[in-house]
């Protein structure tokens, strides 16, 4: 029987008729036709008003720090649940990040403690950068109002949520930048790349000078400030666009394989999975839940070795060695989730035999 992982790629057919029209024209290197297009198609699905297509989402996360002018010794506020690429940027810029832990309701960046980490912190924060962790919502409402009021930049890591929304609205849309990424195990996947959107064309044209090497308008190479080989490759840009011609299907895909382990696991009390916020339509990229007894571990290696992916929920930035010395607001709750939590499978070429599989082999270690 085939492995399953836990969130590979999936194809639509059309990418090798974009990326042959790509070797025609010749455009392989970075830019090209299928960068503005594909730009174009993520400004028409989440209505941002501009977008740039980058190298990578912690490049685009780079870029959004860079245009909003931190450097160092700058505070920028971080959601502590996430992943090394939403944070690691913060430290290219030599600023100081102060992790804020996450809520029980969201999982995602409490509003409560960043209030408490702005009234904390030992100088006014310059910006925030806020995950919204597995194609869940981070509660925006709040966390808009409290970063209007105080003046703070509002970066949104959504690279996880592409296709998710809040009121309506989508995630990236909410601040002053928003990040996607296409990595592989993504809902839309080119193999690698990232896109920046803004409400600002001033602040996208910034990050697009900073991206190609900050050169100069001159005939030659002239440079007056550090730029960064960051934008997309056509090649890549040409499978993004055949991707975004189904990202609604794959997002009720996803959403249709965690009705599925809801199902067929739900009854279980110990089992918890990650909630959504009300109006709020997450694109469930990865299902996701904790369990209160058993050790996810025993579940993760019974599932490894009927070759199914899983893995633990992430470990928090403010556990990470990397960030021993870094400053935090936390009340537990990341702690709590990474030592009950477990990512299952949730490729949308699974079928609903496929979750039954995985879900019969952790009814076997829970019950």
């Amino acid at each position: 029987m085939a492995r399953l992982f836990l969130s590979p790629p999936h194809m639509t057919g059309n990418e090798q008729r974009y990326i042959a029209e790509v070797f025609e024209s010749n455009y392989i290197a970075p830019l090209g036709p299928m960068v503005t297009r594909f730009e174009q198609a993520i400004c028409d699905y989440t209505q941002a008003p501009f977008a740039l297509g980058t190298s990578s989402g912690t490049a685009a996360l780079h870029l959004a720090l860079r245009v909003s002018g931190i450097g160092e010794g700058d505070i920028v506020l971080a959601s502590s649940f996430t992943f090394i690429g939403s944070v690691a940027a913060i430290l290219y810029q030599q600023a100081t990040p102060l992790f804020i832990d996450a809520e029980a309701k969201s999982w995602n960046l409490s509003p409560e403690l960043l209030e408490t980490a702005i009234a904390q912190a030992p100088k006014m924060p310059k910006a925030l950068i806020v995950t919204h962790l597995y194609g869940q919502c981070a509660e925006m409402r709040r966390i808009m109002a409290i970063c209007r009021q105080h003046g703070i930049v509002v970066i949104e890591d959504a690279a996880e949520s592409l296709g998710a929304t809040l009121d309506g609205v989508h995630t990236g849309t909410w601040g002053d930048f928003g990040v996607y990424s296409f990595n592989g195990n993504k809902i839309l996947s080119t193999s690698g790349g990232g896109m920046l959107v803004a409400k600002s064309g001033e602040a996208i044209a910034k990050a697009m000078f900073y991206a190609t090497q900050a050169k100069e308008p001159t005939p030659w190479y002239e440079h007056k400030e550090l730029g960064y080989n960051y934008r997309m490759s056509n090649v890549l840009a040409a499978i993004g666009v055949a991707q975004m011609e189904v990202l609604s299907e794959r997002v009720t895909q996803r959403r249709r394989i965690f009705g599925w382990y809801k199902e067929a696991l739900g009854e279980i009390d110990e089992i918890t999975f990650m909630p959504e916020l009300p109006d709020a339509q997450g694109n469930r990229w990865l299902t996701t839940l904790t369990l209160s007894h058993t050790d996810p571990e025993r579940v993760r290696t019974a599932l490894e070795a009927r070759d199914i992916e899983s893995r633990p929920l992430w470990k928090p930035m403010h556990l990470q060695p990397l960030f021993s010395g870094a400053a935090a607001v936390k009340d537990g709750t990341s702690e709590q989730l990474f030592s009950r939590g477990l990512c299952l499978p949730s490729g949308t070429q699974m079928t609903q035999e496929d979750v039954v599989r995985v879900s019969d082999i952790i009814r076997k270690v829970v019950v």
